[in-house]
């Protein structure tokens, strides 16, 4: 058919999916239309219920070569995905921007996003037997969800949800902030850039493949107020495994690096060696503000320490913890607490990996202070590098065990493991760390900055 005397193939939407999912693979249904669209960078960074709800209100239509799947100037019925075959996009033969290259569509491209009216912008042609999702115009508003975990307005929302929220700046390319209302540190605290960064990660891969291990490390300490860039790069894209590499940047200098691999679930070979120890249970023992509230009034403190405590601001962690030991343990090289986040956290197990990897920066590399501490002691300590594998779904707002350990600290530098268990048992996490550890130095009035 000659394309300018064609006409758009009209809307084709077949009684049944069956043979166009073959298209997808064997053992198709719901699940692997969820997939699929997972694999397309727009709807990536969008939360896990969106995309299952796009799934599940996406038509199909089907075009022969040559058939018009948009005209310049006309209407369109939504974000079209390709699923199978090519397009070909184009101005028309009068238009001022004739001499324009045309380019082609394939698996996985998307048009019909993203224009100012619903009056597309450009000629789109089938170059071969085409078969496309549709994303009809009434569900556009599953493509605008409140933040990156959550598509509705709530506003219940866990702090530590929104320190890891990203705003998505283009494909593969976030923003993050160090929220005023978080604890705050001479630096950007390491557990979140870990945690930012893996969010970033997360939302370039599909929402079926979930982090199994991750490997961090720290190149220069980050400035709390300024935003952090985080760039993805997608080093692989297999049918069970993705691997992404994150850089994270402030004044255009890389502050962090960050590999992640992710993995589809599936079923194998089971054990666990490790076992979880004889500790309290959470609900009997106190947690921080508990602590500190006791201290402020324990007359066994010299005045002058509680007063100077109680002016001190005070802000609370959005990762609530009860330690296992008293403080005549301290000198100890180990540590167990229990922790959970802070308030409700939505129904994302991309989120709950990532609070968790937030988590685990969180008093872990200090352990290995620990037998050196001693009166008026002043230390200076900073993450080098930090390695997580994780075992087994997580929930983060629900207890957990941190169990720490530092086999070895020399040359100024601290070694620590670490292992989380579920309150069942379940090993869900271990964990690897090495951190600079050295002596305060006396710092004068105006230290130079890093960045």
């Amino acid at each position: 058919m000659d394309r300018e005397e064609g006409k758009a193939a009209p809307a084709q939407r077949p009684p049944n999916l069956g043979a166009i999912l073959a298209n997808l693979g064997p053992g198709c249904h719901w699940c692997a239309v969820t997939e699929f669209l997972g694999q397309v960078p727009l709807l990536q960074c969008l939360p896990g219920s969106s995309l299952r709800r796009i799934a599940e209100a996406v038509q199909v239509k089907r075009y022969e070569p040559g058939d018009y799947v948009a005209r310049e100037g006309e209407p369109v019925d939504g974000l079209y995905i390709i699923l199978d075959g090519q397009a070909e996009v184009s101005a028309s033969a009068n238009a001022e921007e004739a001499n324009r290259p045309d380019y082609v569509l394939n698996k996985y491209d998307y048009f019909g996003y993203g224009t100012n009216s619903s009056d597309h912008q450009v000629n789109v042609v089938a170059l071969s037997k085409l078969t496309c999702f549709i994303l009809p115009n009434q569900y556009g508003y599953l493509l605008q969800p409140k933040t990156i975990w959550n598509a509705e307005e709530t506003p219940e929302h866990s702090l530590l949800e929104k320190i890891l929220h990203l705003e998505p700046l283009e494909v593969d390319i976030f923003r993050g902030f160090t929220l005023p209302e978080g604890p705050m540190f001479r630096q950007v605290f390491g557990g979140q850039l870990i945690g930012q960064a893996l969010a970033a990660a997360s939302k370039t891969v599909d929402c079926l493949k979930m982090v199994h291990s991750l490997h961090a490390i720290f190149l220069v300490a980050g400035d709390n107020n300024m935003p952090i860039i985080y760039q993805v790069h997608r080093a692989r894209d297999g049918s069970s495994f993705a691997t992404r590499k994150v850089e994270a940047k402030q004044k255009g200098l890389v502050i962090f690096t960050l590999i992640a691999s992710f993995q589809k679930e599936e079923v194998g070979f089971e054990h666990q060696a490790a076992i979880m120890p004889d500790v309290p249970p959470p609900e009997q023992l106190l947690n921080l503000e508990e602590i500190r509230e006791r201290r402020l009034t324990d007359p066994r403190f010299p005045t002058q320490y509680r007063n100077l405590a109680a002016k001190k601001k005070f802000t609370p962690w959005p990762i609530e913890m009860r330690f296992c030991e008293d403080s005549a343990s301290q000198h100890k090289p180990s540590l167990n607490y229990w922790f959970r986040a802070r308030g409700k956290l939505s129904d994302d197990q991309a989120l709950h990996r990532c609070v968790v990897a937030y988590a685990s920066d969180l008093l872990y590399s200090g352990v290995s202070l620990n037998p050196h501490r001693e009166k008026g002691l002043k230390t200076y300590s900073l993450s080098l590098d930090h390695s997580i594998w994780f075992h087994k779904p997580v929930k983060a707002d629900d207890w957990l065990l941190y169990v720490i350990e530092s086999p070895s600290a020399h040359g100024g530098r601290g070694f620590v493991t670490g292992r989380m268990f579920n309150r069942q048992g379940e090993l869900i996490m271990s964990l690897t760390q090495e951190a600079l550890i050295r002596r305060e130095k006396t710092r004068g009035p105006n230290p130079r900055p890093k960045l």
